[in-house]
């Protein structure tokens, strides 16, 4: 059973910045695609930023330039630096895999509990 732990919200004022780390276990073999989803209150979800296995990266218009993902396949880890962060990037920030062979935008299968991003000015 895949198992994703997030870690690293917090509140940050603008312009400030954290680093959003996902645990990943359960799986044989990693996905094609892994990434972060957030939820702000009262709003729907929105897809943030995806890498692939091999590295390429899709991110959400709201946040290019200022985001960043990574991932340590050794340690089954994946990254979101997130920088310059403003009042409207304040939401609930889930990890989340996309099926084996799979990485349409929203495509996510799993995700985890997710880690609070508080941004205030």
């Amino acid at each position: 059973q895949v198992t994703l732990v997030e870690s690293g919200g917090g509140s940050v004022e603008v312009g400030g910045s954290l680093r959003l780390s996902c645990a990943a276990s359960g799986y044989s073999l990693r996905p094609l695609c892994m990434g972060w989803f957030r939820q702000p209150p009262t709003k729907g979800r929105e897809e943030v930023a995806v890498i692939a296995r091999g590295g390429s990266t899709r991110y959400a218009d709201s946040v290019k330039g200022r985001f960043t993902i990574s991932q340590d396949n050794a340690r089954n880890t994946l990254y979101l630096q997130m920088d310059s962060l403003q009042p409207e990037d304040t939401a609930m920030y889930y990890c989340a895999t996309w099926p084996m062979h799979e990485c349409s935008r929203d495509g996510y299968n799993y995700w985890g509990q997710g880690t609070q991003v508080t941004v205030s000015s």
